[in-house]
């Protein structure tokens, strides 16, 4: 079995593999328009942020199983993988924990100005009095939309930092100190922080267009660690600039594909606004346990064909 692993992936779970007996294709560089030629005649795909996309599924010729090492699947043309008749597999939960660090990384540095405060450093500027007007996170109501594995370990920590919290979802909560609430009219005017996990859906598109934003009150926190599509960016620009809205985003409309490279947004013009590298799920501790699980995907499929976590149609 030839497998391609088209994104970085720790080198212990590649020779875990190729002890298996599997042939390792390791090629992290790759990207969208590189994979239909290359995956040509690989059994297993295995990506984290590539996309695959119709064409590289039509081409292939050998291929059986895509795995995409994370969570979410909106990289992969799933429609395109059931018409063929290819698995599609995914690692849910194991980087929530990494992703819910960051967002609450994000909520301090916005209430505190962490950023700022070291650039004004670096560049030899003293300005205490300016940023010795935080308001602190303690007590303030929080809002998570989205309380899957994600949502639930962001709570976990919100409640150390004593604050408020409601959720919302499309299944009942049921987590002591965890409020749960059915319409965004009821909580998004008291929050003082948003934070948003949920999956890019036909649903979600644009959930979070200038009527959300305008329900939010003037100053709140607004964190997006989940998918760039469920947000209307002319929208979040528009309630920052009017609204003061202080936001934190880990994605963004036009992020690169590439690891490296020059980026150009219209959020890089905002002061309020903190954008990380799509980092969430980027920590050791999340890309070891998500290794593990995609090693445990692939030799179960070898060795009887059971597809774990399988999020696509076989046959359809």
């Amino acid at each position: 079995m030839k497998v391609l692993i088209a994104d970085k992936f720790p080198e212990i779970y590649i020779q875990q593999l190729k002890d298996a007996g599997l042939e390792i294709i390791y090629n992290p560089k790759l990207g969208e328009k590189d994979l239909p030629e290359v995956a040509k005649d690989v059994d297993c795909l295995v990506v984290r942020s590539t996309i695959v996309n119709a064409e590289t599924i039509e081409k292939s010729e050998k291929l059986n199983l895509i795995i995409r090492a994370g969570a979410g699947v909106n990289n992969i043309d799933i429609q395109a993988a059931n018409k063929k008749g290819i698995a599609v597999s995914n690692c849910p939960g194991k980087n929530a924990i990494a992703v819910a660090e960051l967002a609450i990384g994000l909520i301090i540095s916005l209430d505190r100005r962490i950023p700022h405060n070291v650039l004004d450093f670096k560049q030899g500027k003293w300005n205490k009095g300016e940023y010795s007007n935080a308001q602190g996170i303690f007590g303030k109501t929080l809002a998570i939309i989205g309380y899957g594995n994600i949502g639930k370990e962001v709570a976990k920590r919100a409640k150390a930092f004593g604050m408020n919290i409601y959720a919302k979802d499309i299944i009942k909560i049921e987590d002591e100190g965890v409020k749960q609430f059915s319409e965004f009219e009821e909580v998004l005017p008291i929050a003082d922080v948003i934070s948003v996990h949920l999956p890019a859906t036909p649903e979600t598109k644009n959930l979070f267009n200038e009527k959300l934003f305008g329900l939010m009150k003037n100053g709140a926190i607004f964190i997006n660690t989940s998918r760039a599509d469920v947000v209307d960016e002319e929208a979040l620009i528009k309630a920052v600039k009017e609204k003061n809205l202080r936001v934190g985003l880990d994605v963004f409309k036009g992020e690169p594909e590439e690891k490296t490279g020059a980026v150009s947004s219209k959020l890089q013009e905002l002061d309020n606004v903190y954008v990380t590298h799509h980092i969430g799920a980027s920590t050791e501790q999340a890309q070891n346990a998500v290794a593990e699980e995609t090693v445990r995907i692939i030799l179960s499929y070898i060795k009887d064909g059971t597809v774990i976590n399988c999020v696509s149609r076989i046959g359809n």
